[in-house]
């Protein structure tokens, strides 16, 4: 099909985990004819739950991205995993849409996952559509469930189409105002939806206002919904059942009709980088600008990076560069996806969303361009949680060494929220996810794709190590072997500083009696210090460091005398200035069951936590946030199913570093001896 940008669409689907986005976008890709039959997802027959972890979890673990097409328009849309475990796909797919559906279970209304999609749409000026799914279920009341999207989003949440016969179809009520509905009034919803669209135009609205409603064009219509979607001024409301078919040719109509194209949207927040703005255009004559928001190992594709088209036009056989790559790659495949089919097409224009397959340099977050103009273009990064959840790993076979670190590199480019460490002074390699099913998961697609199985342990906590005095330091390296000598003398103070500023190195020698060309060797031995710690073995932070006296010699000073005196002069400061032990400070966000709430929040506490707040959810479930030592919530994932029976679940993000309590800074110190090296 031959399609301009004004007729793409693009949609990710997001929400709560259970609320049956899998089963939606293949109702929605039947109904479009993409395919004959739906699959479901306890037979791992669908269209994105085609991985073997997904089949055997009987839920979404990655992005899926499939196509339809409806009358004129190419709509592309992007099933998520509704697990927060597995966030990182999510959230990077809000990269490559106009619009996030956020589908709410008739059942359970909003829960943890509504209002994190809500958010998170909201701050990247996504369009956001609530998909209220489920709704022919026994128990389901469409009703409250509209006010309590209305009362915790806002007044602009207003449904576009209602049900009937008790949800085994749905009317729409945006441009037709007669019918009978299970709940409210057709001729009321129309109403109150037309107000809420026109008012953002004044020219619309006058028009409205003047010659009513029947004067207003389609055309209209849809450019002022579309303004209001994206000033979040209507948060449209939809109606389905994923399971019947109820809703599903109408929630693809209010796509078609309603929701922004490509030219539309509100701007993606590119910037040059000078860090000014940069304004792209849906225009397929200009050069090309184009984001990767997936990276995927296909063991017969090869590597394929997976891009949206901003600016520009992608053509088979294109030139293209990588971020400020001096050398650019021949697009010799250009793919669309269907799930795990990738179809060979000839062009990408503004709007489409393609891959190319077997380009080593392209990442994830890469921008890809035509012309050295754009070599600066970054596109604003996505704000992902920090993967906080760790294991040790090592290859149970030896020899597998190598084998190990391409296969973790090879899964780190696919996840956001994946994250792989090699701690040289411990000889420890440290896989970071969000929490420890995340971490299961890509352990058990290493041993399924590339053969490597591992044995784990916990790691080491990442502890930091700064200072809460002033002192001064000095040394003098000195060495005489026969020949040419080594000479250097440092004199340099040492200062904390405010929690995650980091580390400065000031210049303050006077009279040149320490050339200039020695500062760095001296910055370098501070730096190689630091690493080590002073306490218990952990990088240094916080501090400034000022060089301002100090002793040369014409002939015997050199680089490395200068590392070494730089060195022991900073430790000899260190030891005075009273060092401390900092820990990561997490935020914890724990849902559970309000039965268990006593058991929880006493748990938390034992392990020198501080409870934040309380939130009350629908369904009898609480939300418990609080701060707490990461080196405390090791085996919090085990502790948190035992107290809650499976249903409780969980969430860290890094909050801040702070000093431990001295009897754990004193055990620390004690299990580490320090050792400093003699020349």
């Amino acid at each position: 099909m031959s399609y301009t940008t004004e007729n793409i669409r693009n949609i990710a689907f997001a929400g709560h985990a259970g609320v049956g986005k899998t089963t939606l976008f293949e109702a929605l890709l039947q109904a479009g004819g993409a395919i004959q039959a739906p699959g479901t997802v306890e037979r791992g027959n669908t269209v994105s739950d085609t991985d073997s972890q997904e089949k055997a979890r009987v839920h979404s673990i990655d992005t899926c991205i499939a196509h339809l097409d409806r009358g004129d328009c190419h709509l592309n849309l992007i099933d998520t995993a509704g697990y927060a475990d597995f966030r990182g796909a999510t959230l990077a797919a809000l990269a490559a849409v106009e619009t996030v559906a956020i589908v709410v279970n008739a059942i359970n209304g909003i829960e943890y996952g509504t209002r994190r999609m809500m958010m998170h749409a909201k701050q990247r000026g996504l369009a956001r559509v609530l998909v209220i799914n489920k709704i022919d279920f026994d128990g389901a009341n469409l009703a409250a469930v509209v006010d309590a999207l209305r009362e915790e989003f806002g007044n602009e949440c207003l449904p576009v189409n209602l049900p009937t016969g008790r949800g085994s179809r749905v009317l729409d009520c945006f441009f037709h105002s007669e019918g009978a509905t299970d709940f409210s009034s057709l001729a009321e919803a129309h109403q109150r939806i037309l107000d809420q669209v026109v008012e953002i135009n004044e020219t619309v609205m006058g028009q409205y206002l003047d010659a009513g409603e029947g004067a207003l064009t389609p055309q209209q219509l849809h450019d002022a919904f579309e303004q209001c979607l994206r000033e979040g001024h209507l948060v449209p409301i939809c109606f389905v059942s994923a399971r019947t078919g109820a809703g599903i040719n109408e929630l693809l109509d209010v796509a078609t009709r309603l929701l922004p194209n490509p030219a539309e949207g509100n701007p993606p927040p590119f910037t040059r980088g000078d860090g000014t703005p940069l304004a792209v255009s849906a225009d397929p004559a200009s050069h090309v600008i184009a984001d990767v928001f997936k990276i995927v190992n296909d063991p017969f594709v090869g590597k394929l990076g997976v891009f949206r088209v901003w600016q520009g036009t992608i053509r088979r056989d294109s030139q293209l560069l990588v971020d400020d790559g001096r050398k650019p790659f021949k697009v010799g495949h250009l793919f669309r996806l269907q799930g795990k089919s990738h179809v060979e097409i000839e062009v990408a224009i503004p709007g489409d969303i393609a891959a190319v397959a077997k380009i080593e340099e392209i990442h994830f977050d890469a921008v890809l361009h035509d012309s050295h103009d754009e070599d600066q273009i970054t596109l604003a990064p996505l704000t992902f949680p920090s993967p906080m959840f760790g294991l040790a790993l090592e290859p149970k076979h030896k020899g597998q060494e190598q084998k190990l670190s391409n296969a973790l590199g090879r899964l780190a480019e696919e996840d956001p929220c994946f994250r792989v460490e090699h701690h040289k002074e411990l000889n420890e390699t440290v896989v970071r996810g969000l929490s420890d099913l995340h971490l299961k998961v890509m352990l058990e697609r290493m041993r399924e794709r590339y053969g490597v199985e591992v044995a784990t342990h916990p790691p080491r906590i990442a502890y930091r190590e700064t200072i809460a005095g002033h002192a001064e330091g000095h040394h003098k390296h000195k060495k005489q072997t026969g020949g040419a000598g080594q000479f250097g003398e440092v004199f340099l103070r040492v200062e904390p500083l405010e929690r995650g500023t980091g580390f400065e190195f000031v210049d303050a020698v006077k009279g040149g009696v320490i050339p200039g060309q020695f500062l760095p060797a001296i910055e370098k031995g501070v730096r190689q210090a630091m690493e080590h710690g002073a306490v218990a073995g952990y990088p240094l932070q916080d501090l400034r460091v000022t060089v301002y006296d100090g002793k040369y010699h014409p002939v015997d000073s050199k680089e490395v005398a200068f590392i070494s005196a730089g060195k022991k002069a900073f430790l000899d400061a260190i030891v005075k200035a009273r060092p401390i032990v900092l820990e990561p400070i997490v935020n914890v966000e724990v849902a559970i069951p309000e039965h268990n709430v006593g058991d929880v929040t006493g748990g938390l506490a034992g392990k020198r936590a501080r409870i934040m707040g309380t939130d009350s959810q629908r369904g009898g479930e609480l939300v418990i946030k609080a701060q707490a030592p990461l080196a405390e919530l090791v085996d919090y994932p085990t502790e948190l199913k035992s107290m809650t029976g499976g249903r409780g679940r969980y969430s860290l993000d890094l909050s801040h570093y702070e000093a431990v309590p001295s009897n754990v800074q004193k055990q620390l110190s004690e299990a580490w001896k320090p050792h400093v090296e003699e020349d």
